[in-house]
């Protein structure tokens, strides 16, 4: 049975969320550190932006694989499964720091193999939370993991790491894999309702064949108008997005003049704005609807990278992109919320990873072509990237604004939304 829908979120919540915490401290030591090692190895901002590039591929190549695997497998293995391997990436670069064979190569293939395995960590949370809260405590319960995510990874590892990295490369990493340590035990102890195997069994239909099931999820999509339009627009905004900031840690170590040992305290910025709109979310849900709050935040991340292109200084940045990062996490968890209130319990795998297989499969084209601009000015991807995005809120302000509360959606099509090849 899901847990009640007012008060506590309940124990299994808790396990997930602390699982959370420890992984994202991980992951948080991780995207402070590879910049810097990246920043360390090269000054080409087109090879900075292979760093993101390479970051997000994995979403394009390996994401509805992941998600098959996520509606096949027990999810807390799955869990387990990702944060081992990720375990394992940080101990390698521990070792190619200490023998001194780390290359801009070597990097490009630990953040790809990370990033594959982050699609199956990603997509098996995603797929538990809506198995141990009722729908209505769907905002709150991602508002918490967003909140938890951005304080661990900024206010903790972000500073930590940054400190840290200037006496040795190896001290942060090897918290990193300690880390993913801790989250992998507590990932395996989460209870049974978490592992999804009450979906598997739904309805008399045996399940397919999983070579079968790789156009599940996009089936599942294009059967309604709104899930395509949102999922396109999410792609196009995200694409901007990406280009914007692909090469941000040259723009802040160069233009904004913020030296390597306070990179992670600028960070904090981001941060700030995230934390506070994670507070927010719900109570503006709950004033505005999801739909009106969503369609202004994609108007307002967008004028925020506008404003940091075309006023590029260091307080300037830290103001929009406390706003940007505010903004984007409302955005992240409303859509996150509605998509989970409207998938049935045994796609969910399949459906997120078709979805992020499209909007995070396109940034690294994104950060490929913002690296490229970005050899020319450092601020002008920030200036077309907010151009793009702002339009495409403006376009699009009144779709968003009629999307649905999470609780309001029908309850999900069950075995029936599997559409059979």
């Amino acid at each position: 049975m899901r847990r009640r829908s007012s008060g506590s979120l309940g124990p299994a919540f808790t396990n997930l969320f602390t699982a959370s915490l420890a992984s994202n401290l991980g992951d948080g030591i991780a995207r402070t550190a590879l910049p810097l090692l990246a920043a360390r190895l090269t000054n080409d901002p087109l090879l900075i932006s292979g760093i993101a590039a390479m970051a997000m591929l994995p979403w394009l190549l390996c994401a509805i694989s992941a998600g098959i695997l996520v509606d096949r497998i027990d999810r807390r293995i799955a869990l387990g499964m990702a944060n081992t391997v990720r375990m394992l990436l940080a101990v390698t670069l521990c070792l190619l720091s200490i023998t001194g064979t780390l290359s801009i190569v070597w990097l490009y293939v630990v953040i790809f193999i990370y990033g594959a395995f982050e699609t199956v960590y990603d997509g098996a949370t995603r797929a538990v939370v809506p198995s141990i809260v009722g729908r209505s405590d769907l905002p709150r319960a991602n508002s918490r993991i967003e909140a938890g995510e951005l304080v661990v990874q900024n206010f903790l590892a972000g500073p930590f790491t940054s400190l840290l990295f200037a006496v040795s490369v190896i001290i942060p990493l090897g918290v990193n894999a300690l880390a993913f340590l801790v989250a992998v035990v507590l990932a395996l102890l989460l209870p049974k309702i978490a592992s999804g195997r009450q979906h598997v069994l739904i309805g008399a239909k045996p399940e397919s064949a999983w070579y079968r099931q790789f156009v599940d999820g996009y089936r599942f999509i294009v059967k309604s108008r709104m899930l395509v339009t949102l999922w396109l627009l999410s792609t196009v905004v995200g694409l901007a997005f990406s280009f914007a900031t692909a090469s941000f840690v040259l723009f802040v170590l160069g233009p904004l003049g913020v030296p390597e040992l306070w990179f992670g305290l600028f960070m904090l910025s981001g941060a700030v704005g995230g934390i506070v709109a994670s507070v927010f979310t719900a109570p503006l849900k709950n004033r505005l609807n999801a739909g009106p709050t969503m369609a202004l935040m994609i108007v307002l991340s967008g004028l925020s990278f506008l404003a940091v292109g075309l006023w590029p200084n260091l307080w300037v940045t830290v103001v929009f992109f406390a706003v940007s990062s505010g903004a984007v996490t409302v955005w992240n968890i409303l859509v996150m919320s509605l998509r989970q209130s409207i998938i049935p319990g045994h796609l969910l795998g399949r459906v997120h990873g078709t979805w992020r297989t499209l909007l995070w499969g396109a940034m690294p084209v994104g950060s490929v072509l913002g690296g490229l601009v970005g050899r020319i000015d450092l601020a002008l991807p920030f200036t077309m990237g907010g151009v793009v995005a702002t339009g495409l809120g403006i376009v699009f302000y009144r779709f968003v604004s009629s999307l649905p509360n999470p609780e309001d959606v029908p309850d999900p099509l069950g075995p029936d939304a599997l559409v059979p090849l």
